[in-house]
């Protein structure tokens, strides 16, 4: 028995002017630099406290950075077929949006963006450049079109 939903895994929005591994390396500079000044000892005096505070900020910045970048509590951004819903989250802190069947008058099929047009007026764009690979990008698109059927939507090309 298949299951009853499916679940994509997209490919974080890579919207930093630094790449994944930029950033990584940047903090890890951070975090070999402070250690070695607490370690040697260099600038002892009474502001020796400041290598500390320095050390929790390099610790948070790279923590901030893996927690973005890197699935560490699991699928952070997903699109998800259930049988009555379409589900979409974007991020980690982000919260999820779910799309009833009832609602969506109609889904676009465009070359580089799925697009639910809700009874409401209002639409919902997914990029497809979020989903890594020709083959996943075509399963996508036929359980959009298998939703649509399952349910009487309108499906455009």
């Amino acid at each position: 028995m298949p299951p009853a939903s499916t679940r994509f895994r997209l490919q974080p929005a890579n919207t930093q002017r630094i790449p994944f591994w930029g950033q990584l390396f940047i903090g890890l500079i951070w975090l070999g630099y402070v250690l070695a000044l607490i370690f040697s000892g260099e600038g002892s005096s009474d502001f020796h406290f400041l290598h500390y505070v320095f050390l929790v900020f390099s610790l948070v910045y790279l923590g901030y950075v893996l927690v973005h970048n890197a699935p560490i509590f699991g699928t952070q951004s997903y699109l998800e077929f259930t049988p009555a819903y379409i589900v979409h989250k974007n991020g980690l802190f982000r919260p999820k949006q779910a799309f009833a069947a009832e609602t969506i008058a109609a889904i676009e099929l465009l070359p580089r963006q799925l697009r639910l047009k809700l009874k409401d007026g209002t639409s919902f764009p997914l990029s497809l450049r979020e989903i890594r690979g020709a083959k996943r990008k075509r399963l996508v698109i036929d359980k959009a079109r298998t939703f649509a059927a399952q349910h009487q939507i309108p499906v455009r090309e």
